[in-house]
């Protein structure tokens, strides 16, 4: 037989963990796992897209497979018998090589820039706002529970990535990028 995708385990408003502890579906922990899961999601659009160049594409596989890992972490309590495996220095020193290539590339910044332009431009910089809210609802979870530095670098990297990657998509697709007017 097969089996059904739903569990009615959470109607009761919780969830289990990673390791089986139930947690409600509002915490912290949920909080902080559901908001790189819906980045996550906004990176999949970002992959999907025509005008992403192909090696920026690869990037963005490799950190959607970072966040699955990053939201797995963020989904075990330190007292369950599984503990995922450490994120580490070396994919926080790929985003920044990431974020090096694209950024060689771009006209140096000397003003603010609005989000817009080619929409997925736009999308890149939805994806950063989320990650740094990501960012930030990591950061209060951390001041509860065990949270690896590396992934606090990370994130706070990736939205820095997603950043120069929506430049480079207006760049590229010859949108002007949009300048802030002070008092306008």
């Amino acid at each position: 037989m097969k089996s059904r995708l739903y569990t009615r385990t959470g109607d009761d408003g919780t969830t289990s963990l990673v390791g089986g502890a139930r947690a409600p579906k509002d915490s912290l922990r949920l909080e902080s796992y559901g908001t790189v899961d819906e980045l996550n999601s906004w990176l999949g659009m970002l992959v999907a897209s025509d005008v992403v160049p192909p090696q920026r594409r690869l990037v963005l596989l490799e950190v959607q497979n970072h966040l699955f890992d990053i939201g797995a972490a963020l989904a075990t309590e330190p007292e369950s018998q599984w503990q995922p495996a450490p994120l580490g220095k070396q994919p926080v020193e790929r985003l920044e090589q990431a974020i090096d290539d694209v950024d060689s590339s771009l006209p140096p910044l000397r003003q603010f820039i609005l989000p817009g332009g080619h929409p997925d431009a736009a999308r890149a910089n939805i994806a950063r706002t989320v990650a740094r809210r990501a960012e930030r609802r990591i950061i209060t979870l951390a001041r509860e529970a065990a949270v690896a530095p590396d992934i606090l670098r990370y994130i706070n990297r990736l939205s820095d990535f997603l950043f120069a990657l929506a430049r480079e998509i207006n760049i590229n697709t010859g949108h002007d990028e949009i300048f802030w007017q002070k008092n306008c």
